[in-house]
């Protein structure tokens, strides 16, 4: 709370299915909430995704990659429901790596076995951790339409052969909440702007300029507390001309949240 009692107001802008458990974990940590969401999850499935399966099936993947609990989700729906423990069971065959805690913990209730997970929790710290294992090794990977394109280019580098199924998708919503979210922001009625994601920052800004307010809002940043949930949506907001304030050294969105009340409390 402030000096005047008042807590500290935190926009979230992570898809709808997040919300509830979003503003339960920033009320815990005292923030008073405004959640609207910026991106969207979609689903989809590519000409890669059968290749993907039949190689977990067949145990043909020496590695398997998730990288989010969404890529998760959206794997797991793209199987026949009858053949879902036959493929919880070829798992556990291979080597599953979680890119994170969240992750991990997803997998892990499903009844998955995490072989490992990276120090870094992002697609430099995934190709740091295999790289000196993965030489001639077959790594499948499902994943999001807009995931770095590093993990794979990476990988390869380090001599592993990929198959990258992109399994869901990102996209912006822009109707009147999107539209209250800059109102409230030009209103000074947000203390802090938490970004999870490049495309969430891309998705703010295009909302701003369509309401022709894309100078007002960068001001609006200036001025409040911006943190960012790693480097990548860093760097995104730094094109925008934003100063980052606070970035976790671990990318969860609990982290985000505790560096944002640590900064505002000193």
């Amino acid at each position: 709370m402030d000096q005047n009692g008042k807590k500290p107001v935190i926009a979230i802008m992570r898809p709808e299915v997040y919300v509830v458990k979003s503003r339960e974990l920033a009320e815990s940590f005292g923030f008073e909430v405004v959640a609207i969401p910026m991106i969207e999850l979609e689903d989809m499935k590519d000409e890669y995704f059968d290749a993907f399966a039949e190689n977990v099936f067949s145990g043909r993947s020496d590695y398997v990659i998730f990288t989010s609990a969404n890529g998760i989700d959206h794997t797991l729906s793209k199987i026949p429901e009858d053949k879902h423990s036959e493929f919880i069971d070829a798992l556990n065959k291979t080597n599953v790596v979680a890119i994170g805690p969240t992750t991990r913990k997803q997998l892990e209730d499903l009844g998955i076995a995490v072989m490992g997970m990276p120090g870094v929790y992002s697609s430099e710290g995934l190709v740091e951790y295999l790289c000196p294992d993965v030489n001639g090794k077959q790594i499948d990977t499902a994943r999001s339409a807009y995931g770095s394109t590093f993990l794979i280019s990476g990988l390869r580098d380090c001599g592993a052969n990929v198959l990258e199924t992109k399994v869901y998708t990102l996209t912006m919503p822009n109707g009147a909440l999107q539209n209250e979210l800059i109102t409230k922001s030009l209103n000074g009625e947000i203390d802090v702007f938490a970004f999870t994601s490049s495309m969430m920052v891309r998705s703010f800004f295009d909302r701003a300029g369509a309401l022709c307010e894309g100078e007002s809002i960068r001001e609006v940043l200036e001025n409040s507390l911006v943190a960012a949930i790693g480097l990548p949506t860093a760097n995104t907001l730094k094109e925008y001309g934003v100063e980052v304030n606070v970035t976790p050294d671990e990318y969860t969105f609990k982290e985000i949240l505790r560096v944002a009340k640590a900064a505002l409390e000193n």
